[in-house]
């Protein structure tokens, strides 16, 4: 049985007037000492996801609206906030985007993560210190001992979202969700830290579900992929599937705006046009708007999720047909 099972999930935000759809009939699963990379443009309803899948939309007018999230064989969206706060930290744990607005700046990093182990680890204060020197050491932070005091100003990108994993990785999750991990790093500190949660996978067997916007990371880290557009999944596969055979013409366009280093180019590729707004009503496609290759079948209805082969399906009319 899958460790994370997400069932045709369903979320809106309330309006005034109605409810607009921003994730609609997503669905996937994650094994144990699994990656799956989760993969869009911004607003493509990667982050939403995730939040749901964490239980952090709270009162926000954003709401689920259908579907299933099960963990470790629990329903999640049937348990009580008291028994969502003690998953929550402990056996799922999330590492955002960017680490200066999620740590507080008026506590130092130690006591944060001390407070984290001591609220569902039971420790002392002493041994959840004496924990927490052990989870810098282990994210690599030079001077664990010392740096324990640092308050997060005094500390640079890197090693703020190391701070970050470890706080994530203090009570051992099964289950880790990294927002953008990297987003706000330089190219050097971005292996590092990608490096850094391989490593800590292969060690204490946590599933990962990676969200990025960069298809060359989650060609580099994951198993799996699922490539969202406008809260759907246009295209989902095994990472080696999915980069042997394109289907979808949005995976390709991500793949192909990638800049490369070696070659001379005037103009970087892009996708044309832009992602409809949650306004706009669509009958078709929702990317035949931005897509060369539409026909008017794309415009007058919207194509349905299609096993183009086992493991690797596609919400495309034309999937796997040349039309170049």
């Amino acid at each position: 049985m899958a460790l994370l099972e997400v069932e045709n999930l369903e979320i809106a935000v309330s309006t005034q007037r109605n409810l607009l759809p921003v994730v609609q009939g997503v669905s996937f699963t994650v094994d144990e000492n699994e990656t799956l990379g989760i993969v869009g443009e911004s607003g493509c309803g990667k982050s939403l996801t995730s939040l749901a899948i964490m239980g952090l939309l709270g009162t926000s007018p954003v709401r689920i609206t259908g579907g299933s999230i099960h963990f470790d064989g629990m329903n999640l969206l049937a348990l009580s906030e008291r028994e969502r706060r003690a998953i929550m930290g402990n056996r799922m744990a999330m590492i955002f985007q960017e680490p200066m607005t999620s740590l507080n700046p008026v506590y130092r990093i130690g006591d944060q993560i001390v407070e984290n182990l001591r609220q569902h680890q039971n420790l002392s204060h002493a041994a959840a210190r004496d924990r927490s020197v052990e989870l810098l050491s282990l994210v690599r932070i030079p001077d664990p001992s010392e740096r324990i005091d640092s308050f997060p100003h005094q500390m640079s990108g890197g090693q703020r979202q190391r701070v970050m994993i470890a706080m994530a990785l203090s009570c051992d999750p099964k289950l880790l969700i990294a927002d953008e991990p990297t987003t706000a790093l330089d190219v050097t500190v971005q292996k590092e830290v990608l490096d850094l949660m391989a490593d800590l996978q292969s060690r204490m067997g946590t599933a990962i579900v990676l969200i990025s916007h960069d298809l060359g990371v989650i060609a580099e880290t994951c198993d799996k992929v699922a490539v969202m557009y406008r809260g759907k999944i246009a295209e989902a596969a095994s990472t080696a599937d999915l980069f042997a055979e394109l289907l979808h013409p949005y995976t390709r366009g991500l793949l192909n705006s990638i800049p490369v280093v070696d070659r001379d180019v005037e103009w970087l590729e892009a996708i044309p046009g832009r992602v409809p707004t949650l306004e706009e009503t669509l009958t078709g496609c929702a990317f035949q708007p931005r897509c060369e290759l539409a026909t008017e079948l794309c415009a007058c209805e919207a194509p349905q999720t299609t096993q183009f082969k086992p493991g690797h399906s596609v919400q495309c009319h034309f999937a796997g047909q040349d039309r170049s």
